[in-house]
């Protein structure tokens, strides 16, 4: 069946909104669905160029063909979401709610603020840990996407949705948000961690598919992966910016912020555990490898692999390279390498 799904395989802002948008728009796809909470957000390239983060609506909300879902294993902070339907000037039929998305109320937000999980483990402290404790504990008050009435135009049966959409072959991408590292339940670095799984698998639930409804799972890696800021946990070789800029021959200082709080990354030297562990529990059909221009500046500025970021590729097999935040594409690396050798 006709379903891709996007999968972090670090810690997070590997790159999952661009290379969900490219596959959506490659793949003429139908529907987008966008699966977690307000806690992460990604960022895409619109058609003017400018740099845009949503935190709720999937990056392919921006293709005038797609149909935007946001599933029963969805957490909604409703103003933030909201906020990005009036960015877009979406109308309703190109939105789609399910009633049993569960809603992250203020109780939420201020009940992780109290925690101290910010200060502890680097916690975004929007709601959404709490918001999933209080669906476990069975809370009802006013909890569901039907409950509220600024949603009422966007419900719709979600399942049924993309359940008629899989029958008639319309492509689904479904952009799985975080990092495999960050798992609640498959991290080896817990407590660092967020609050839901983030595997393939659980992405495919919390969208109400079934696995044999997948045929393309898009594993996500950047060639020197983050963390938040703060004590968000460990984060082996461990680097500054100052030096990634010294060693990708940049001009102009790199630096990145975290999407939701606006803080400094932290940022390392490739783990190839990480990866491996990545793969073994999400058994991708394919691998986007994002940042080759932190590894050289030139394939940003020239949209080509130099050799210094084909020997960073080494051995392993990809099918999707980003050289910068706008620029994706299908690449051959073997044939690319043969190219470059007879040059």
């Amino acid at each position: 069946m006709p379903v891709s799904v996007v999968v972090g395989g670090q810690f997070g802002s590997e790159g999952k909104g661009k290379v969900a948008h490219f596959l959506a728009k490659e793949r003429h796809a139908r529907f987008a669905v966008r699966v977690g909470g307000t806690n992460s957000g990604h960022t895409v390239i619109d058609q003017s160029g400018s740099a845009v983060i949503f935190r709720h609506l999937p990056t392919a909300c921006l293709l005038p063909q797609v149909v935007s879902v946001i599933p029963p294993g969805n957490y909604l902070y409703v103003p933030t979401f909201l906020g990005e339907i009036q960015r877009i000037g979406s109308e309703p039929q190109r939105i789609a709610v399910d009633p049993y998305a569960w809603i992250i109320q203020e109780v939420d937000v201020q009940a992780e603020l109290k925690s101290g999980l910010q200060s502890a483990i680097g916690s975004t402290a929007t709601g959404t840990g709490a918001a999933l404790v209080r669906r476990i504990q069975r809370c009802v008050s006013d909890s569901f996407a039907k409950d509220i009435p600024a949603l009422r135009p966007y419900l719709r049966d979600t399942t049924e949705l993309l359940v008629h959409a899989l029958r008639d072959q319309q492509r689904v991408v479904l952009e799985g948000t975080q990092g495999f590292g960050l798992s609640l339940l498959h991290s080896r670095l817990h407590p660092y961690c967020t609050s839901r799984d983030t595997t393939a698998a659980a992405f495919v639930s919390e969208a109400g598919l079934s696995p044999l409804d997948v045929d393309e799972v898009v594993l996500v890696i950047r060639t020197f992966p983050i963390r938040v800021a703060g004590a968000s946990g460990p984060l082996p070789s461990e680097i500054d910016w100052a030096t990634l800029t010294s060693e990708s021959g940049y001009l102009d200082q790199l630096v990145e912020y975290t999407s939701v709080t606006n803080r400094v990354r932290r940022v390392a030297r490739f783990d190839a555990e990480i990866v491996r562990r990545a793969i073994a529990h999400n058994r991708p059909t394919c691998i986007a490898l994002n940042h080759l221009d932190y590894i050289d500046a030139l394939c940003a500025n020239e949209l080509r692999l130099t050799q210094k970021a084909l020997d960073f590729v080494g051995t392993i097999e990809l099918s999707l390279l980003g050289f910068g935040p706008a620029s994706l594409t299908w690449r051959d690396i073997k044939s690319q390498k043969i190219s470059n050798d007879r040059r």
